[in-house]
């Protein structure tokens, strides 16, 4: 059919009567129309920036139906809802349906009754969906989160692998892939995991004035406690406290709750129907506070969010600036706000080392491959799973994927494994392990990223937008905590004086240290000065670690 323009009556009167919305704001126009142009589409657009519209919009102008995959069931129900709430017919395909309304959507989708319908990638390898989905006539295949889908994206998860063979087997409709974040490297990784190397790029920057950063330097964990209970007091609104595990998770809702805030918690551990009852609880502001892993979060439409705050560095600058950009969605002042103890790198650290298959890992799964083909044909990833069981399913999945890759097995169409090469070498396998080596040392380069920009006195904004690659001119926002504090600069001796009194006349008797300066600090001996602030100092040590203090625990030198 011919399509009207952008500003076309159509696509208006949706925009107004449906969305309530006047005009579309920059950047949305551009995603638009390179949809409706029929070209696969890359939007990287900061939080806040409307991506949802950018296929929603779409998907009630166009015939057919369009799919989603969102990563999480929490984003999914959230999009879901509003859409609903619209007078859009939606469906939703997760783990949270019952066996009753799982029949009745599966049922309405064969029959072509839904408009947009949402995924999770796991479910576009069951063979049954995707025969139902092929009743439809795809327009649209959407992706949520798309930096989930790069092996160099800080969410790396297995099934998102998968995603481009679904596409093909829907009849290759035009890809719309949406991310708050990604590096030309993960945005090359998304082109080729989807087997798509002209993808039009349409990135509309990270830079959102309205985020205040600031890290607060801890030592301790009752210090880091004590620091979260005063910032939750002071900081007025509704937010979110990350934390990296479900252990801290439990352990700060409980001292919130014994502080009588009011609190809800979401992690993996809960039940489907305590996740929901959660999550509609904050979002409707009965709890003002949040409590959460990295489970929670992703794309969730709340305006008005105030503070969030991270308990525990998280893995990666990707990773902190998706979570600490849910706030001041609404454009209204938000603080995002780092507690960091040097200590808690050790469980990102951890983390990291169980995330990608070693050698002995693709040896197993290659061994229960063989073992389960001596009774079959072909092998489902349960038997493989049932038999492998020294390995996590992640690590399986991803160690499948690399012997597909090197064409070791194959899949049918209903997912099942077929052995191509029924021996290999140790060495061949070494070299499949080599890949996701690499992997695993870019992912320790990224984290050591991440501590630098807890550790840094340089413009928390200037290290975001240079991590995602991004130039500004100036040479700093003005707004965080470096900015408005920001860390000593080398003075001349009388100069370094009359500091030194003004500070004490403000009642700061913290000692002050200049950039360069030679200091020791007792059970690490002598290092220099990299950076100096009221309540932190930074030295680079001989060994080339670099570690931050409080003042009161450095001596000078001189």
């Amino acid at each position: 059919m011919n399509k009207p323009s952008l500003a076309g009556n159509a696509l208006e009167t949706i925009l107004r009567e449906t969305f309530g919305i006047a005009q579309l704001r920059e950047g949305q126009k551009e995603v638009i129309a390179s949809i409706l142009s029929a070209h696969d589409t890359l939007a990287v657009m900061p939080t806040g920036a409307g991506k949802s519209l950018c296929y929603q919009l779409p998907a009630l102008y166009l015939e057919g139906t369009t799919i989603v995959v969102s990563p999480l069931i929490s984003l999914m129900k959230d999009q879901a809802d509003k859409l609903d709430n619209l007078g859009v017919a939606a469906a939703q395909m997760n783990s949270m349906l019952n066996r009753q309304d799982e029949v009745l959507t599966m049922k309405h989708i064969g029959e072509s009754k839904r408009e947009i319908v949402f995924t999770t990638p796991e479910r576009l390898t069951d063979p049954g969906f995707i025969n139902t989905v092929k009743k439809n006539i795809i327009d649209l295949f959407v992706i949520d989160e798309a930096h989930c889908i790069s092996q160099w994206g800080h969410d790396f998860r297995p099934a998102f692998l998968s995603i481009a063979d679904a596409v093909t087997e829907l009849g290759n409709p035009p890809i719309l892939a949406l991310t708050a974040t990604a590096t030309d490297a993960v945005i090359d990784d998304i082109k080729k995991q989807l087997h798509r190397p002209d993808m039009s790029v349409i990135d509309a920057g990270v830079y959102r004035p309205n985020l205040h950063y600031r890290v607060i330097q801890v030592t301790n964990h009752d210090e880091k406690l004590e620091t979260l209970l005063q910032l939750a007091k002071n900081n007025k609104g509704a937010g979110i406290i990350y934390t990296a595990t479900v252990k801290a998770a439990d352990e700060v809702y409980a001292a919130l709750r014994e502080n009588r805030f009011s609190v809800a918690i979401y992690h993996g551990h809960l039940t489907p129907h305590e996740r929901k009852e959660n999550q509609d609880s904050f979002m409707n502001g009965d709890s003002r506070i949040m409590v959460a892993t990295n489970a929670f979060g992703m794309g969730i439409d709340k305006l008005d969010i105030r503070f969030i705050v991270h308990y525990q560095i998280p893995a990666s600058i990707d990773a902190y600036y998706q979570e600490s950009g849910r706030a001041g969605r609404d454009g209204k002042a938000a603080y995002c706000i780092l507690l960091y103890d040097d200590k808690d790198k050790a469980i990102q650290h951890f983390f990291l080392a169980r995330r990608y298959p070693a050698e002995d890992d693709i040896a197993s799964v290659y061994a229960a491959l063989q073992q389960s083909h001596a009774d079959t044909a072909s092998v489902s990833f349960t038997s493989i799973h049932n038999v492998a069981t020294r390995v996590s399913a992640t690590k399986q999945q991803i160690a499948l994927k690399l012997l597909k890759d090197a064409e070791i097995v194959s899949q049918d169409r209903n997912h099942r494994y077929l052995l191509q090469k029924k021996d290999i070498s140790r060495n061949d396998i070494l070299s499949l392990a080599k890949e996701y080596k690499g992997k695993s040392e870019h992912n320790q380069e990224k984290l050591k990223r991440m501590i630098f920009y807890a550790q840094s006195g340089f413009c928390r904004w200037k290290v975001l937008l240079e991590y995602f690659e991004q130039k500004s001119d100036w040479h700093g926002c003005g707004i965080c905590d470096n900015c408005l504090k920001p860390p000593a600069r080398p003075l001349t001796s009388h100069r370094r004086r009359k500091s030194i009194t003004h500070r004490k006349i403000q009642g700061i008797d913290s000692p002050h240290f200049r950039i360069g300066e030679r200091v020791k600090v007792p059970k690490y001996g002598e290092g220099k000065v990299i950076s100096s602030a009221t309540n932190q100092v930074t030295i680079s040590f001989p060994d080339s670690e670099v570690r931050t203090f409080l003042p009161s625990y450095v001596q000078s030198c001189t």
